[in-house]
């Protein structure tokens, strides 16, 4: 089995859940948050990937070194705005290199304090809560 998401793989092994092959292609359309190693973080909706890396439209460059919120505060407060219906938009297209993510996940897969007893579309039934 091939697994192309690195976050999917490490939970299948924490949790000892054998995951279908996932791709990509399941986030295009959806708003995502794109994390890196540095200061940088990138909310928007995928609208394409390729190898070389990813296309947000209406996004949210955040750079950590030019506020006082962690990158987890700001993706929580990015949730919970969307959640209400409101976005940080400052780019209405960017490009994003894929060697400067360190993880994609959606934005709707955020754990906040509000939605912890949620049910994870990722686990299976017999795994929930």
């Amino acid at each position: 089995m091939r697994h192309v998401f690195n976050g999917c793989h490490g939970v299948a092994a924490t949790l000892g859940i054998a995951m279908a092959e996932y791709s990509l292609d399941a986030f295009v359309n959806r708003r995502v948050v794109l994390d890196t190693q540095g200061p940088l973080l990138y909310i928007g909706e995928l609208r394409r990937h390729d190898e070389r890396g990813y296309w947000l439209a209406d996004a949210d460059v955040h750079d950590r070194g030019e506020g006082h919120a962690s990158k987890e505060l700001y993706v929580n407060d990015a949730r919970a705005m969307d959640r209400s219906g409101a976005r940080r938009v400052n780019r209405r297209l960017v490009f994003v290199d894929r060697m400067a993510v360190t993880s994609v996940s959606l934005l709707d897969d955020v754990v906040t304090d509000d939605t912890a007893g949620e049910e994870s579309p990722w686990l299976p039934d017999d795994q929930q809560r």
